[in-house]
């Protein structure tokens, strides 16, 4: 009968170092490639819309580019992690790239969360205004007109659906990005065994625990020393 092999767990903490690296090199390639899908997404964002209406004076362009901003950083964590996942894939043998890959994967999945709440104000914040904000370099009245007036930097009739549909895509990436950096940092901590470390610290803890309610209370050890004493004397 011929030998079945390893049997492989699906879980993450019982994935042999083969397993590892595919997983790694699976997840690493997703995050590169979304990571590049909501800079581009960003990017486009600050060339159609952000460049034509951010002005220091107001608080909430100003919120759409710091969210903007926010967003281009965390893509390019999300990318710097994805390429150290790959070479990670490659080589599971150094710790000092487990730790960067570790490092890497928090603070996208930080950074990824802080941009996803930002980006879901900008949309609250547009959608409660009704575009206010986006529209207000025309100084034409008529908007529909503005465009052939030439006192409009932009299209001002498909700048509030752009910003949207923009906004909404960079969403759904950030979401993505979230779960696969999480995902990339439980395969990493659990190259870094850090799992089996605070399992074997509260083991410690509870044996020692235990320990000590089991030995006896000094002070009754002290009374047990003064009896035998006393029988001595009497004896």
């Amino acid at each position: 009968m011929p030998d079945p092999g390893p049997v492989k767990m699906r879980r993450v903490g019982h994935l042999d170092p083969g397993s590892h690296q595919r997983v790694l090199m699976k997840t690493g390639l997703i995050l590169l490639i979304i990571g590049h899908l909501n800079f581009i997404s960003s990017a486009l964002v600050h060339g159609t819309v952000l460049r034509f209406v951010v002005d220091p004076r107001d608080a909430i362009s100003l919120q759409y580019a710091v969210a903007n901003a926010a967003s281009i950083i965390s893509a390019l964590l999300t990318i710097s992690c994805g390429i150290a996942a790959l070479v990670l894939s490659r080589y599971l043998a150094p710790a000092a790239l487990k730790w960067t890959v570790f490092a890497l994967s928090a603070s996208s999945s930080l950074g990824c969360l802080s941009c996803l709440l930002g980006l879901a104000a900008s949309i609250g914040l547009t959608l409660g205004s009704q575009g206010r904000v986006l529209l207000a370099p025309c100084t034409s009245a008529n908007v529909t007109l503005a465009p052939v007036s030439r006192e409009c930097p932009f299209d001002p009739t498909r700048v509030y659906s752009s910003a949207l549909s923009l906004w909404g895509i960079s969403l759904l990436l950030d979401s993505m990005e979230i779960i696969f950096s999480i995902h990339c940092l439980l395969l990493t901590a659990d190259l870094l065994r850090l799992g089996r470390c605070c399992r074997r610290a509260r083991r410690r803890k509870v044996s020692l625990q235990a320990a000590l309610v089991g030995s006896p209370n000094p002070g009754q050890c002290l009374g047990l020393l003064r009896l035998d004493s006393v029988e001595t004397a009497r004896l």
